[in-house]
């Protein structure tokens, strides 16, 4: 057997040694099951309700993962692979069930973040160090949130108070540089003003980001590093019981270094900028609402060899919630209205565009019986009107074992770059269109959590980059059309258990990423990628190792340049010096394995991480 199938072969069996299932979505900890979940279904309902796959990464799984990003965080779970073009700060893309960067939902705190020229969320420039934990919902969610949740939804949960007031921090240091320091104030004042202050500075000196491969019009062998500044607040004041009334906001820049040529000092500066407003009400025991103005900013400034640019993404959205509470049953009405704002150093994508929702669901819960309905409307001023639904049932045989059936369906909205680039958009383009199928098994007992589900994708009018042939008069290089059709399908399979002192988790996916009409693979997807990790507690400390595979993926469309397997192997230590204080050291790629998420991009060798974590629970 190859070294590049022993993770593999390990999470194969990981699953088989649960002869009681074939299942579970990997939880990062064990337990985290018996928790609540929001994302899903836009309310707060028990995980164990939950008809979607999900996933949830706690805070302490963040703690001790001494990620360098939340995209390496993001790589350590099932159903999600990554390509990054360099190290830590450079640009990142985070794939879905073989879903594209585009073709996924993100929101920090409820308020949806991404570029509207590119698709997508900034990755580089989301600050780990604010996160108190994540949510990842797979499958079709448009139903709920609208334009482009077709591979699934991360909703990203800043830090939040709570009790007396705490003082946290965490510093940490490592190879290539690495330096983190975060600070804050998180509690309550008076019993009913919950406040949260954090802020965090890392920095990293890098490597270089691409390979000699890459050519001289890209290669510099100097180091690219990053910088980046954070800072969040949010402030909730409970006016009266049920009632709350709060504000949030969130500053994130990151100085990222690429390459672009040999002698350039080629700069990435992307900002991101949240400003929330919210207020909540329980105006009867049936009747909740609440009502959020938000604005999300994305900016983004480039310095290279080739030109400057300035690429500014405003979103500015209103929702309107409803809850209404009919036994065990909710109703869900939902208005919302969100305004696209581009400024560029190119005129042409100089656009705004407004879409309009209305949204209404249904949760049943009844004895053995689960089941959820929901259906929603979007209107743009740009791309027209989009309807979109979903069914679920879910049906218990016991506590423990579930069995779930879902269809939904879903689209993307065109984004800026594939309308109006000059030279490459084209203004008629329209959504991307897609309709999902699957079910799954879940089975969840005392400490064990295990899940398999099998998934069916289809997606129409994709947006890809065409000959000229299929374009309009005048594109003579090619340009932005809806021409193909995709299949995305596959079986996911996760699992943790714990005997005694040892806790043990895997995953692994199975699937079939493919472009229908050009008969091909879609770019960077692998058919197999997995996970396997195993923790040992004792006393105040907990050792653990993980690895991580990947197959072979193509970084092309048309499948000539492939990216060979890769498999990694971290290792960590935690150990509790005292109350509330956590050292920990981790040691990512142990083995020192030279892969690439990207042609002729580099990526981190062997490297550790040691820090300390003070007051948080």
């Amino acid at each position: 057997m190859t070294s590049a199938f022993k993770p593999l072969a390990l999470s194969l069996a990981l699953a088989a040694a649960f002869p009681t299932s074939i299942v579970l979505a990997q939880t990062a900890t064990v337990g985290a099951a018996a928790s609540v979940m929001i994302t899903a279904g836009r309310q707060t309902q028990a995980a164990k309700d939950v008809l979607a796959d999900n996933v949830v990464i706690s805070a302490e799984d963040i703690a001790k993962s001494g990620a360098a990003s939340v995209v390496d965080l993001l790589q350590q779970q099932r159903g999600i692979e990554i390509s990054r073009n360099g190290g830590p700060g450079t640009t990142s893309s985070v794939f879905m069930r073989g879903g594209s960067n585009a073709q996924n939902v993100v929101l920090i705190d409820g308020v949806r973040i991404g570029s509207s020229t590119t698709g997508g969320a900034s990755w580089s420039a989301i600050p780990l160090s604010q996160i108190d934990h994540i949510e990842v919902v797979y499958g079709p969610l448009s139903s709920l949130y609208g334009a482009d949740a077709m591979g699934g939804v991360i909703q990203i949960f800043t830090k939040k108070g709570a009790g007396s007031i705490t003082p946290t921090l965490s510093a940490g240091m490592g190879s290539y540089g690495a330096r983190k320091l975060q600070a804050g104030l998180i509690g309550s004042i008076a019993g009913n003003l919950n406040l949260s202050l954090n802020a965090g500075h890392e920095e990293n000196s890098g490597f270089s980001a691409t390979k000699p491969a890459a050519g001289p019009y890209s290669y510099n062998i100097d180091k690219d590093g990053y910088a980046m500044d954070s800072f969040n607040g949010r402030l909730v004041w409970e006016v009266s019981k049920g009632f709350e009334l709060g504000a949030s906001v969130l500053h994130s820049r990151n100085n990222a270094q690429f390459d672009s040529g040999p002698t350039q000092d080629d700069r990435n500066i992307t900002t991101l900028e949240n400003i929330a407003v919210f207020g909540r009400g329980k105006f009867s025991d049936y009747w909740t609402a609440s009502l959020q103005f938000a604005k999300a900013e994305d900016k983004g400034y480039t310095d290279a060899s080739y030109g400057k640019s300035q690429i500014d993404t405003r979103q500015e959205s209103v929702s309107f919630q409803n809850d209404i509470r009919i036994g065990k049953d909710v109703l869900q009405l939902i208005a919302e209205t969100r305004d696209e704002n581009v400024d560029t150093t190119t005129l042409a994508l100089n656009r705004k565009r407004t879409t309009n929702s209305f949204a209404a669901s249904y949760v049943f819960k009844q004895d053995a019986h689960l089941a959820s309905a929901s259906i929603r409307n979007d209107r743009s001023s740009q791309y027209g009107s989009n309807t979109t639904g979903s069914v679920a049932y879910g049906y218990r045989f016991s506590d423990a074992l579930r069995i779930n059936a879902s269809y939904g369906t879903s689209f993307r909205a065109p984004t800026f770059n594939e309308l109006y680039y000059q030279g490459y958009g084209v203004a008629t383009n329209k959504p991307e269109k897609a309709k999902n199928a699957e079910i799954g098994v879940y089975f969840e007992q005392g400490d064990t959590q295990l899940s398999a589900v099998y998934y069916q994708n289809k997606a129409t009018d994709l947006l890809v980059s065409a000959g000229s042939k299929d374009c309009p008069a005048g594109y003579s290089f090619g340009c932005a059309r809806n021409v193909n059709k995709a299949t995305l399908s596959g079986l996911s399979i996760g699992g943790t258990t714990r005997f005694a002192d040892l806790t043990v988790r895997g995953s692994i996916d199975i699937q079939d990423p493919k472009d229908d009409t050009a008969n091909k693979r879609l770019a960077r997807r692998a058919k197999q990628h997995g996970t396997l990790a195993a923790e040992y507690s004792f006393a105040n400390a907990k050792l653990g190792v993980e690895a991580i595979y990947s197959g072979d993926r193509y970084d092309d469309a048309a499948n000539t340049k492939v990216l060979g397997s890769y498999n990694l192997l971290n290792l960590y230590a935690t150990y509790e010096v005292a109350k509330n204080t956590t050292v920990l050291a981790r040691w990512n790629n142990a083995l020192n394995k030279d892969y690439e998420l990207a042609r002729n991009y580099a990526t981190a060798g062997s490297n550790v991480f040691v820090g300390v974590n003070y007051g948080f629970k």
